[in-house]
């Protein structure tokens, strides 16, 4: 994800880059599917049906009517050509965001790279394991799902599929035992060839209605109150947790947390606000 952003195909799109998660550990998913957990169906997550020719389905925000629910989400997005830069020494983890939200008891949903998970193993087997945060995905590679995506190198459409199910298998490598069937975009752009491309996988795309504006961002308090300003009941917060590329994301958090819950908001998971919307429907 990143600082820019547009429409496309009908949803807001964020700029390409790079940002990421952590904490010693991370989650483990068998497969992108709904089906990937092993348990009954009764305990699978919550997905959305197929949208219109079988198409993925799209969710962008929860019920407006029931109650303050806000779900903040956090992309991990290392990129695949990123490893130099990373064994130069550049951060693309933040243990300091993650201990904060544990400490203030937030919940919260990470779309990881398998690329960033297979730089950090263990951060993202701790996240995977810590029942506060759910574990989605956001590719493989990071690269587009369409062309003309903020600069980012593209994954050809008979691509796709296998760069979403190598990003639940790096998962299962690194330890994470329950990956979601969820995705999110790599900047946030698709449009009806990507969804149909990713149709076999049976996971929901899930894209957001509050950008933060965190990517690259040095002044905390502006993305503070780009949130607040931005937030109604159901919303999707769209942020990033890499020390290099979204340094002032922690700082914000600390002051997004206390005044939502001023306001009587509630923060869940994404998964809380699609069994909510498929409820409604």
């Amino acid at each position: 994800m990143i600082i820019r952003v547009r429409r496309v195909a009908a949803a807001c799109a964020l700029g390409a880059a790079l940002t990421a998660c952590g904490t010693p550990s991370a989650p483990h998913a068998t497969r992108p599917a709904p089906t990937a957990p092993s348990a009954a169906a009764s305990s699978r997550p919550p997905t959305l049906a197929p949208g219109p020719a079988g198409l993925t389905p799209v969710f962008k925000n929860g019920p407006r009517t029931d109650g303050k629910t806000v779900a903040l989400t956090f992309d991990a997005d290392m990129t695949a050509d990123q490893g130099p830069r990373a064994a130069a020494g550049e951060h693309f983890d933040n243990p300091r965001l993650i201990a904060t939200l544990r400490a203030l008891k937030v919940p919260a949903t990470v779309f990881m790279t398998g690329r960033w998970a297979d730089e950090y193993p263990a951060e993202a087997r701790a996240l995977g394991r810590d029942p506060q945060f759910e574990i989605a995905n956001h590719s493989y590679s990071h690269y587009a799902f369409t062309g003309d995506c903020y600069g980012l190198p593209t994954v050809s459409p008979d691509r796709m599929k296998a760069d979403v199910e190598r990003a639940y298998t790096a998962f299962k490598k690194a330890g994470v035992p329950n990956a979601m069937p969820y995705f999110r975009f790599p900047g946030g752009c698709y449009d009806r060839q990507a969804l149909k491309a990713l149709s076999a996988v049976g996971v929901t795309a899930v894209q957001w209605d509050v950008v933060s504006g965190d990517a690259f961002a040095t002044d905390s308090d502006a993305v503070a109150q780009q949130v607040l300003a931005g937030v109604r009941p159901g919303s999707v917060v769209v942020m990033h947790c890499t020390r290099s590329a979204a340094p002032a994301t922690e700082k914000a958090v600390r002051m997004i947390v206390p005044e939502l819950r001023k306001k009587g908001y509630r923060f869940v998971k994404v998964s809380e606000l699609i069994g909510a919307t498929d409820k409604h429907r």
